[in-house]
């Protein structure tokens, strides 16, 4: 070939054609598994990549759409690279889920700059916000996918329903501190989370109207796993728990259900949690609830 025959108009075009295919294939539009699926991730995330993008299922679901605000973007963007990442938690759902919730949006005017700090934040009625990175840890280890139901024992400020519902439009939530529970409700309804149930009660007998769940998280610390919420997991489904005396270090547990209904438990770190009160309060000394 001349080097005139290397810029005739037919060569240029075939060249142009190939480099847009090559940075296609580059862009991840077409690039194999083994490029798209790279840094370790387990089965699941993987399954979840595979999966059609969820922001394209938002978009053709207007009724599924999160709540998306710049407010404060710099701040989660820190948070996430700092508190999530840094401390191991790589599924990228959950990596994007803590991205876009604004968490000021759940805490009190007065603790908006702090809103991002590495640690739990007050919230009234004697209860608290979780820390990012538990947030983030308890969400990832359940494992959630698009289709998904999960429950969560404590809705608190309403911020961990949040995250959950930005990977699965199937969240129950329920809150036995009412002033709380509606103060939750009203910022889901202000601020446009139309994908989450909420109810006001004791949440130990779980909500069996809506069971059986792909998964449970408990926002607050019993002194074992009820059964009732066990009932209501799915077989293969996964709970996440803290569990522990009130006063003391507790346990945060991730447990799977078998088939013939057992838990298979795992141990993740010490924590801790409120108390869960109601039906699942720890009884005193003398044999009474206080």
């Amino acid at each position: 070939m001349s080097l005139w025959d290397l810029y005739s108009p037919a060569c240029l075009r075939t060249r142009l054609i190939a480099a847009a295919w090559i940075a296609l294939v580059w862009s991840g539009g077409l690039a194999p598994a083994s490029v798209r699926h790279e840094h370790g991730l387990g089965q699941e995330s993987a399954k979840r990549l595979s999966d059609p993008p969820q922001a394209e299922r938002r978009r053709s679901h207007p009724e599924l759409r999160s709540p998306r605000t710049g407010e404060r973007a710099a701040e989660r963007r820190k948070m996430v690279i700092n508190q999530i990442e840094a401390r191991g938690v790589k599924d990228p759902a959950v990596i994007e889920a803590l991205r876009n919730v604004p968490r000021h949006w759940f805490v009190p005017v007065r603790l908006h700059g702090l809103a991002y700090a590495d640690r739990p934040l007050p919230i009234g009625e004697g209860q608290t916000i979780s820390q990012p990175y538990i947030v983030a840890l308890m969400t990832e280890v359940l494992r959630l996918t698009p289709q998904s139901k999960v429950l969560e024992i404590g809705t608190g400020s309403g911020y961990q329903a949040a995250v959950l519902s930005e990977i699965t439009a199937h969240v129950f939530t329920i809150e036995i501190v009412e002033p709380l529970a509606r103060r939750a409700i009203t910022t889901f309804e202000e601020r446009g989370y139309k994908t989450i149930s909420s109810r006001i009660g004791d949440g130990y007998g779980g909500w069996p109207e809506h069971a059986p769940f792909d998964a449970i998280i408990v926002t607050c610390a019993p002194e074992h796993i009820p059964t009732k919420l066990i009932e209501q997991l799915k077989p293969g489904g996964r709970i996440c728990i803290p569990v522990g005396a009130q006063g003391r270090v507790q346990e945060l547990i991730v447990a799977t259900k078998r088939a013939d209904g057992s838990l298979e438990r795992a141990s993740l770190i010490p924590v801790r949690f409120v108390p869960m009160t109601g039906e699942g309060r720890a009884p005193q000394p003398d044999g009474k609830s206080d």
